[in-house]
């Protein structure tokens, strides 16, 4: 398998680095490594649904 960094995995999903960081923080992302003090995440991980928002809401 093949692993990106945060910053290569930030570009990739357009949103900031600390984001990634605290997405694998909270294991949101499968298949994360953590290496040292970097992150290791497979090429092929999707961003994960924003938990902020919710779909379908009812007015």
């Amino acid at each position: 398998m093949d692993y990106i960094s945060a910053p290569e995995t930030a570009k990739k999903l357009g949103i900031s680095e600390q984001c990634v960081q605290k997405l694998c923080e909270e294991n949101r992302i499968s298949g994360v490594i953590r290496f040292s003090q970097m992150w290791l995440i497979p090429k092929d991980a999707e961003k994960p649904a924003d938990g902020r928002r919710k779909e379908n809401k009812k007015v």
